[in-house]
């Protein structure tokens, strides 16, 4: 790494830094840093030569962490002490600045899973939202890899750009265009089958079907992030209907803690609990039908007034 000095600016040497990728080794001007004390409280701010971290129990210099190895403590002019660490993604996802609401990590890390993504695949994401979700797929693709995000309004875009470039720096391997996903691909004029999967974070992603059929490889994995049942229903049953994709799956997911204190070994009381509904199927081969599952769907499962006879949701 390349260290950074005094003449540096803070806005240079955060640059500097960041273009390396994951840093390592001791912590230098530009870097975040997260300071945790002893009730788990989570600071994060950018280290910045002659300036000072300021809270109600006392101050300290950045100068007295910068230099320092991760996992080093330091104590405040009250003499609290602070962990310092640099910060995980999943950190920086819970504290950044965010115009939509985010994906939150548990979430994030199995749709990362679910598209079986490797360095060199190519992604595509709408709904972009905050950035969280297009910084997990980044850093699954790799450099080699491409990433292109859609996201329909332009101040929320604006976020998850400054998140994105905050936390990984430039990424030339990501590509974001401001407007609708099934106009904005379109104009751009894709080659079928371009990318190797996609996830769909918006409010009717059935409407969005027919293009992601088109982008998507065959066998290309797609995962869909959505908030209510309804629209799980709706998206499960559209992907059915259109007869190019395979029996669906669709799950929540929810994370509890626990405390462990010697003898005293139980749940935590508060949990991470729902969050949102996934929903992950890939794309057949062009003119290839999904094999259908065999089991009679509940009486009343498809009442007259909901889908039509082909079990397909009216418009």
């Amino acid at each position: 790494m390349t260290e950074t000095g005094a003449d540096t600016s803070p806005e240079d040497a955060e640059h500097e830094v960041l273009s390396q990728g994951r840093a390592r080794g001791p912590l230098q001007p530009g870097e975040k840093v997260q300071l945790t004390d002893h009730k788990n409280r989570h600071h994060t701010f950018t280290l910045t030569v002659g300036q000072r971290f300021h809270t109600h129990r006392g101050w300290i210099e950045h100068d007295h962490m910068i230099g320092l190895d991760e996992g080093s403590v330091v104590e405040s002019t009250s003499a609290i002490r602070y962990l310092v660490l640099r910060p995980q993604l999943r950190d920086l996802v819970l504290s950044m600045p965010r115009g939509a609401t985010v994906i939150y990590p548990k979430d994030s890390a199995q749709i990362v899973g679910l598209l079986d993504l490797s360095p060199g695949d190519h992604v595509l994401e709408a709904g972009a939202g905050s950035g969280a979700m297009s910084m997990s797929l980044l850093r699954a693709v790799g450099a080699i890899g491409q990433v292109h995000s859609f996201e329909r309004r332009a101040d929320f875009a604006d976020v998850a750009r400054r998140n994105v470039e905050s936390f990984l720096g430039a990424c030339p391997q990501w590509t974001l265009r401001v407007g609708d996903l099934n106009e904005e691909y379109s104009a751009a004029a894709y080659p079928p089958g371009t990318f190797d999967a996609a996830i769909l974070d918006m409010l009717a992603p059935w409407e969005c079907l027919s293009t992601v059929h088109h982008a998507l490889r065959p066998g290309g994995v797609l995962a869909v992030y959505v908030a209510t049942a309804t629209q799980m229903s709706r998206t499960v049953e559209s992907l059915r209907s259109s007869g190019s994709w395979r029996e669906p799956e669709s799950f929540e997911l929810m994370l509890r803690n626990w405390h462990l204190e010697g003898l005293a070994v139980r749940p935590m009381h508060r949990m991470n609990g729902h969050t949102g509904f996934l929903v992950a199927t890939r794309r057949m081969a062009e003119g290839v039908a999904p094999v259908r599952k065999q089991s009679r769907p509940a009486k009343g499962a498809y009442p007259d007034d909901t889908v039509t006879s082909d079990g397909a949701w009216p418009n």
